[in-house]
């Protein structure tokens, strides 16, 4: 199992960082000691004192794909779930602004909590899902599949070139805005539409 990640996907998160709209998908990895399961606490690290949160909408990947056209990437996926891409911020500004990689900055342990995952088949319109976070009771992302830039089938075709999916993979598909700064005692609630999927401590 593999975690595969999209940056810069919604227009107004990158805005609010001031990076460019990319022409292509942005991909970056998460190993798979980032991933967090059955909603365990995220246990701040000593490395940072900026860790972000972004919500994101997470593919489980149904099978073995390479070269994927578009047109037939909704038959690779199976379920969507939620996730939180833990982001050290202070280290991933510092690699940026040297023109380094943002491996430790995105995929340190426990920086991938996922939630469980609801079957396609529970969604009307999978390119109208409505996803939110709540850090201490306050709304503070918002989001919609339907407003990324690059979509599900675009992702998977696009990854599928570089990388091989296999059954298992996750994909987080990018943020939307309103990312910001945890601390130790804050609770994060995550929902797809009204159903929430993730309750997570920060300690």
């Amino acid at each position: 199992m593999k975690i595969l990640a999209i940056g810069r996907n919604y227009v107004e998160h990158i805005e609010e960082l001031n990076n460019e709209k990319p022409e292509e998908p942005v991909i970056f990895t998460k190993p798979d000691t980032a991933l967090v399961r059955n909603n365990q606490p995220f246990f701040y690290p000593d490395f940072s004192n900026n860790i972000h949160y972004e919500v994101e909408l997470v593919l489980r990947i149904c099978k073995m794909g390479k070269n994927i056209h578009e047109k037939f990437a909704p038959t690779y996926f199976d379920a969507i779930g939620l996730g939180i891409d833990f982001t050290a911020r202070d280290i991933q500004d510092k690699a940026k602004n040297k023109g380094l990689p943002w491996a430790l900055a995105k995929g340190f342990d426990g920086s991938a909590p996922v939630s469980d995952f609801l079957p396609i088949g529970h969604f009307k319109n999978i390119y109208n899902i409505d996803f939110s976070l709540i850090v201490d009771n306050e709304i503070k992302q918002q989001g919609n599949s339907g407003l990324m830039i690059f979509n599900f089938n675009q992702i998977i075709s696009y990854i599928s070139r570089y990388i091989t999916l296999r059954s298992g993979d996750l994909i987080f598909t990018g943020t939307p805005k309103g990312v910001g700064p945890v601390k130790i005692g804050n609770k994060l609630e995550g929902y797809i539409e009204d159903k929430k999927l993730l309750d997570i401590e920060i300690k």
